[in-house]
């Protein structure tokens, strides 16, 4: 069984590469583990090359040649072998099960949720030589082709690989972020690789918080610092928990890192303050 020693390292070498090299699946793979121990993880990289080889003959038997291929084919393929032949959904009946944030028990069970299952259509399109990006969408994880002359299409993984247009995509603004919110131009923007394992962990680390596992959503955000150590928001949630945990020591270090990393303002002037107000309780 590797320790967590071992799949820190690990998520560090991966993470350690330029992002477009960051093999997606298999940093979810390694982050599931640090969350969900398991023997080995090669069962699950047979099952994503599978994946990966249904989608190559489904695109063969179809004529889809990567140089050529229109984004509407390409997900008309991706739909089918995904959600059709291997039975890939979202959960819609359990969606706040911690089950569906771990990559490799959304293999297990076959459903997910909208990343976890974009991830798995990331993985398979790209295995391809298709152009795969995920969406900067509020709330609900996106997938967008774009075949090699920069047509493009966006389609929702959590619905069995839907094809969604402006007015699917409007309604589904205004479900996560209220009636008064429009479609704009940063809805359609591609996210990093590094940033899409980020929403991923940060589901866990959620549902971590709302099953009132602390340690649980403090090794989520330890992991979420490997990948994204620039972020000052996370050390900012690091010491809201450590002081809830009453490990003052702990949340004096913490919040000492945001302000070191955070800009100048409002905010890291409190929490400034805090850390003053928190020393003086140490001593």
């Amino acid at each position: 069984m590797p320790t967590t020693e071992t799949l820190r390292s690990e998520l560090e070498r991966i993470t350690a590469q330029a992002d477009e090299a960051i093999d997606i699946a298999e940093a979810a793979l390694v982050l599931a583990s640090a969350d969900h121990p398991a023997p080995d993880l090669q069962v699950y990289r047979d099952h994503l090359k599978a994946v990966a080889d249904a989608v190559a003959e489904a695109a063969e038997a179809a004529s889809l040649e990567p140089d050529t291929a229109a984004p509407e084919d390409m997900a008309a393929v991706l739909s089918r072998v995904l959600a059709h032949d291997f039975h890939y959904s979202g959960d819609e009946d359990t969606y706040d099960d911690l089950d569906n944030a771990n990559f490799m028990r959304v293999i297990d069970r076959r459903k997910g949720l909208p990343v976890t299952l974009g991830i798995l259509y990331l993985a398979a399109a790209r295995a391809q030589g298709w152009g795969a990006a995920g969406l900067n969408f509020p709330g609900h994880f996106l997938i967008r082709l774009e075949s090699r002359d920069g047509r493009r299409i966006i389609l929702d993984p959590f619905h069995g690989g839907r094809l969604m247009e402006a007015p699917q995509l409007r309604e589904l603004l205004k479900v996560m972020s209220g009636a008064a919110v429009e479609l704009e131009a940063g809805h359609y923007k591609p996210v990093s690789n590094r940033d899409i394992l980020v929403r991923l962990q940060n589901n866990v680390k959620t549902r971590r918080l709302e099953l009132g596992e602390s340690e649980g959503a403090l090794e989520a955000l330890a992991c979420m610092q490997v990948l994204s150590p620039d972020n000052p928001a996370l050390f900012r949630e690091a010491g809201v928990i450590h002081m809830r945990l009453g490990r003052l020591k702990h949340a004096v270090e913490a919040f000492e890192n945001f302000v070191a990393h955070a800009p100048e303002g409002p905010d890291r002037a409190k929490i400034g303050k805090v850390v003053n107000e928190l020393r003086e309780r140490l001593h």
